[in-house]
């Protein structure tokens, strides 16, 4: 194992970073990487490791970059053999397959309001070894106490959120708080300035009523669109702790798009197949 990488790769994952790390998982013939060399590509395209060097690794690099887009990997067979039809340009004369895994960034959610469901979330994240921060204006509901995993508790008033932290440090906004015109104040705040995932808890009656203030603030509903509410998986829930479970279920599915796409699309093919069998002949 590669101390470097190993490294590296906590690293990234402390700073919250996706990359891509490709390994070669069988080899035939003469390669130039050994079973088992592995690199991580960052999503600048900077590498730590190596594969085999040559063309070889300039076309592994150039895969790891679009496992990184798509956020998904795949396992890639290379010929190393330039006078064959689709060979890469190498005199080695053997063939190399080669893992490419996109590993998501992980995790850090910010939750706007230290009340109940903000406590609730807060208490099932470390489980999962997300990070969360939590900011909220009321200094008492922030609290070390209240919130001894925090990353950050920041007291700050709600348009000033985004002047005491970092908006790109962050994967998740959660609003949560207690008033409406405050939540308002965070979500004017973020929709321009927040690149990750924002959602707001709110009845339909308040949701309709912050959006439009916001359409008449001059935010297209392109933007608007952005704002996840309702938030969490439907599972019916009720109680904090029941929303928290369907909040951090919707950040788990998150970190799995292309997996949980696979589920959907697998479900949607058997009910198809289960409604054929049971149609009237």
């Amino acid at each position: 194992m590669d101390r470097r990488l190993t490294q590296e790769a906590l690293r990234l994952l402390e700073a919250h970073e996706p990359f891509a790390r490709a390994t070669v998982v069988r080899t035939s013939g003469s390669t130039p990487g050994r079973l088992g060399a592995s690199m991580i590509i960052r999503t600048d395209g900077s590498t730590v490791g190596t594969v085999g060097g040559a063309a070889l690794e300039e076309e592994v690099k150039s895969l790891g970059r679009v496992a990184i887009e798509r956020r998904a990997g795949d396992l890639h067979h290379f010929d190393l053999r330039a006078w064959e039809p689709g060979g890469l340009p190498s005199l080695c004369g053997g063939s190399v397959d080669i893992a490419i895994e996109f590993v998501p960034a992980r995790p850090h959610i910010l939750l706007w309001g230290g009340g109940h469901v903000a406590h609730a979330v807060a208490a099932v994240l470390p489980e999962l070894e997300y990070t969360f921060s939590v900011a909220d204006d009321r200094p008492e509901w922030v609290g070390n106490d209240r919130f001894p995993g925090a990353e950050q508790r920041v007291v700050v008033e709600p348009s000033r959120i985004w002047n005491a932290l970092r908006p790109a440090s962050f994967s998740h906004l959660y609003v949560l708080g207690y008033d409406a015109l405050k939540d308002l104040e965070v979500l004017r705040a973020s929709i321009d300035q927040f690149p990750g995932t924002i959602g707001l808890i709110a009845s339909a009656a308040k949701r309709e009523h912050l959006f439009a203030r916001l359409r008449e603030g001059g935010v297209d509903r392109a933007a608007i669109g952005r704002i996840r509410s309702p938030i969490g998986i439907d599972i019916g829930a009720e109680s904090p702790s029941e929303i928290a479970i369907s909040i951090v279920a919707e950040i788990i599915r998150d970190q799995h798009p292309t997996r949980s796409h696979t589920r959907r699309a697998h479900a949607r093919e058997a009910k198809v197949s289960r409604d054929a069998v049971l149609q009237p002949p």
